[in-house]
């Protein structure tokens, strides 16, 4: 079970999961063992391996893909385990699962790879053969051990790649409301492009490459799971609001805990998740579930995104 024998404080608010539950949600779950159709598998959670059924997953359904592999690391996921390879052994990794899965995408498709450093070096290589990259988003994951032997590695990345020149891209959606430090006003004390709030002055910015709101889920926050590499709910609702509309179809091949299926669901697209730990295809279920009726996402409030510790509030301009 995940998270039932543990011992959880008063306040912790980590999703657990219960054998009865675990009994519950794996009737959800579904696999497939041979070529499907696009509406089969939406809106579903697939339990089985990537690899096994890349040949099966439809042609040209996808609008948005979101992946997140393990990183090149000597990582253990629940029943899983990831073994480090060199840098050639992890490019030609990806280049099996990406070549394929591109096929996946429709032609407007757009890709984002989720990666950090060090796996980076692989990861660009094989993205140019195969995508248009746009650029590269570098998040602040503001957890994470010291070191005395080098820098404390406080960073990750995310590759934004397109199939062609022909995207969609929505910049307005993803606009970040930023504590004004030096406020600029008019002769009549009016304030120029920002607004006046209890908490100080705000100013609604365009979306940059590196990300500075993210909190990444901690005991306190309803999202959080025991998985060791669950990304933020508010990171992926930045990609998916600013590369896909109402109803369009995210696909995370890479699912974990299920965040990019939940995010899709309270933000009204349609997915599709493939994990192969069956604990993790569960617990995504239970928290698709939850999404049912608690549609908040932690940081995006009034439609719009907002730094860590701000209390959001009304924008006039939207």
């Amino acid at each position: 079970m995940i998270g039932e024998s543990k011992k959880r404080a008063p306040r912790n608010r980590t999703i657990n999961l219960s054998k009865k539950e675990i009994s519950k949600y794996s009737k959800n779950l579904i696999r497939i063992n041979e070529k499907v159709s696009a509406k089969s598998i939406l809106n579903k959670t697939i339990h089985q391996d990537l690899f096994e059924i890349l040949d099966f997953l439809p042609k040209k359904f996808v609008d948005l893909l979101i992946i997140d592999p393990p990183y090149n690391l000597e990582k253990y996921f629940n029943s899983s385990h990831f073994s480090k390879k060199s840098h050639e052994e992890y490019a030609e990794w990806i280049d099996i699962f990406i070549s394929k899965l591109k096929k996946t995408l429709k032609p407007t498709g757009t890709m984002y790879f989720c990666s950090d450093w060090h796996t980076s070096i692989s990861v660009q290589m094989i993205l140019n053969k195969h995508f248009k990259i746009r650029n590269r988003i570098t998040w602040e994951r503001e957890k994470g051990r010291g070191s005395k032997a080098n820098w404390k590695n406080n960073s990750e990345d995310i590759w934004y790649c397109t199939v062609s020149n022909k995207y969609a891209f929505h910049p307005d959606r993803v606009k970040l409301a930023r504590r004004v430090l030096a406020p600029y006003t008019d002769e009549n004390g009016t304030p120029k492009d920002w607004q006046k709030n209890g908490n100080g002055g705000y100013r609604l910015t365009y979306p940059s490459n590196l990300w500075t709101d993210i909190s990444v889920p901690f005991w306190s926050m309803p999202e959080n799971t025991d998985h060791p590499t669950q990304k933020p709910e508010k990171l992926i609702a930045k990609l998916i609001l600013a590369s896909s509309d109402e109803n369009d179809v995210v696909l995370d091949p890479f699912l974990g805990s299920g965040t990019t299926s939940v995010v899709s669901k309270k933000l009204k697209r349609k997915y599709v998740g493939i994990e192969f730990d069956k604990m993790y295809a569960c617990l995504t279920e239970k928290r698709l579930e939850i999404a049912g009726t608690d549609k908040q996402v932690q940081g995006y409030n009034y439609d719009v995104f907002w730094e860590r510790n701000t209390k959001p509030f009304p924008i006039n301009d939207r």
